[in-house]
């Protein structure tokens, strides 16, 4: 870089106010998170409209994921192929014109294509306003900026199935697909006028010839197969499926000759080097495990909630909404400590209070109300409030200018995949658990036990006392019985997976201290 050029990119200011770019480029992305989680209360009303079974409609789910799991990654690329703000443009213009087709769509195959266009298109969106926001602000205003990042990728997987349940409840489900239109038309026209490239970016420019075939091909198997696997692989058991065999031996092979070849290549089209500087490791592995965590505990409680307790989807996803509206009260608060107390305690910190809250939701019980289901979430809420803009300012504290744009793909890459993996592990825990626990119940059900015994008794004295027929209240009571065991089999199910993760949390608390130990003035107080 000449000396010009170092004064020219010191001296740059962004023309516009920056809070005023940092608002209209995360409204964009809060459409695109907010579109990972909002369908899925509306599968069944958009089965039914389409006339296809429940497991067929949820490739709709899943060709989503899959397109936008593979253009996350290669985001950075194709923004200095096309220029950043014209490539965001280009995603925030086709995201919204294929939510209007997926409102329009008479067909599931038609809905699953214009899905995948939304996938396409939406991947740009959150690397892109990332790389935004880090060439906006000056070190020492970015962990504010990343403040309203939070409210996109913390708060839109929380509102989206209550918003979804709600709007397919009074409306039609298209309307999930329609309420992004006017909010991308906004994002498109706000975006034209107040984001500019900075000198360094219009520097970076790539041609079309740079263009990394193989790796593209290589990271659109492996990352492809790999969504495809955690999407499918519980509703088709699993290993027990030769899909899924398939998707996961394509994964490990497309993902380790990514790597191999990402790091051989003379022009990569993601440059895994970002890897080499130590903060951002350290960072991707925290956002890895945040990612995990945070959407897994977004779909247990309402899982609970609605599948074992008898919540509506709509009630069910109300249970998430205090700990949102807390987060939005916090996040400020949290952004402002950053100067003052060391990052690398703040997130350690954060980690220690997520782990208390799933150590106080293994408490749930099958009577337990919509109060305290609220609670729970909103003390595990608590914990992400303080990690979150903490780990994403002091991963990005010491990153060169020329990596932020790759730097950005991996990071949002690596958080959305760990929220597959954390659901997907989730889910399965709840099922295998719940194997677990009703075998163990289920040898107290037996003609031996007395406390059975008296149980069986009460039960059919009260229905007899309820006038049912004398004949019928023995099988009646086995049946409430039975009953009985399948609901605590699966709360104790829960209890276990809750601990699970909070021992995830604890463990994370240790490796906070990798951050580098130095004072890092002006970025958001460093690793201090």
């Amino acid at each position: 870089m000449t000396e010009d050029n170092t004064k020219s990119d010191a001296a740059w200011k962004p023309k516009a106010n920056p809070w005023l770019i940092a608002i209209v480029v995360t409204m964009a992305a809060f459409m695109e998170i907010l579109d990972t989680t909002i369908v899925n209360v509306s599968l069944p009303h958009i089965a039914g409209s389409v006339s296809a079974s429940y497991d067929d409609a949820t490739w709709a789910l899943t060709s989503y994921l899959v397109a936008n799991g593979i253009v996350l990654p290669i985001s950075g690329f194709l923004g200095r192929v096309i220029g950043r703000k014209r490539y965001f443009l280009i995603c925030i213009a086709m995201f919204t014109v294929s939510s209007f087709l997926c409102g329009t769509s008479t067909s599931l195959g038609e809905l699953i294509i214009f899905r995948l266009m939304q996938g396409f298109f939406g991947g740009g969106l959150q690397p892109n306003q990332q790389s935004i926001i880090l060439d906006t602000f000056e070190p020492a205003q970015r962990g504010k900026a990343f403040g309203v990042v939070a409210v996109a990728v913390i708060f839109a997987p929380v509102i989206g199935p209550t918003l979804g349940g709600w709007i397919t409840d009074n409306y039609s489900w298209r309307w999930i697909f329609f309420i992004n239109i006017p909010v991308g038309i906004f994002a498109f026209f706000a975006v034209a006028a107040l984001v500019e490239d900075p000198p360094w970016v219009l520097r970076m420019k790539a041609s079309v010839r740079d263009f990394d075939y193989i790796g593209l091909g290589l990271i659109a198997l492996g990352l492809g197969s790999l969504q495809i696997m955690l999407d499918r692989g519980e509703d088709d058991d699993w290993f027990s499926s030769p899909l899924i065999v398939t998707c996961a031996f394509m994964a490990v092979l497309g993902i380790a000759g990514a790597i191999w070849w990402l790091l051989t290549a003379k022009k990569p089209i993601v440059n895994l080097r970002a890897f080499g500087n130590r903060n951002f490791a350290v960072g991707s592995v925290m956002i890895f495990g945040i990612g995990a965590i945070l959407y897994s505990g977004a779909v247990l409680l309402p899982q609970l909630a609605q599948q074992r307790l008898g919540y509506t989807a709509t009630l069910a996803g109300m249970v998430l909404s205090p700990g949102a509206i807390m987060i939005l009260f916090l996040i400020p608060i949290v952004g402002r400590m950053l100067p003052y107390v060391q990052t690398r305690y703040v997130i350690g910190f954060g980690f220690f209070t997520l782990g208390c809250a799933y150590s106080y939701a293994h408490g749930v019980t099958p009577d337990a109300s919509f109060g305290t289901l609220a609670l729970m979430r909103a003390t595990q809420t608590l914990g992400l409030a303080f990690l979150f803009v903490p780990t994403s300012a002091i991963t990005y504290s010491t990153m060169p200018r020329s990596l932020n744009g790759d730097a950005s793909s991996l990071y949002v890459m690596l958080r959305n995949v760990a929220g597959s993996i954390g659901i997907s592990l989730a889910t399965a825990g709840i099922t295998e658990r719940t194997q677990v626990r009703q075998s163990y119940l289920s040898q107290n059900l037996n003609p031996f036990n007395p406390a059975f015994n008296d149980y069986l008794a009460q039960t059919e004295h009260t229905l007899l006392s309820m006038g049912r027929a004398a004949g019928q209240v023995s099988s009646q009571a086995m049946g409430m019985a039975l009953q009985t065991l399948n609901l605590q089999a699966a709360v104790l199910a829960y209890r276990d997976v809750f601990a699970y993760c909070a021992i995830a949390a604890f463990c994370i608390v240790p490796l906070t201290f990798l951050f580098e130990a130095r004072t890092t003035k002006g970025a958001s107080g460093g690793g201090h």
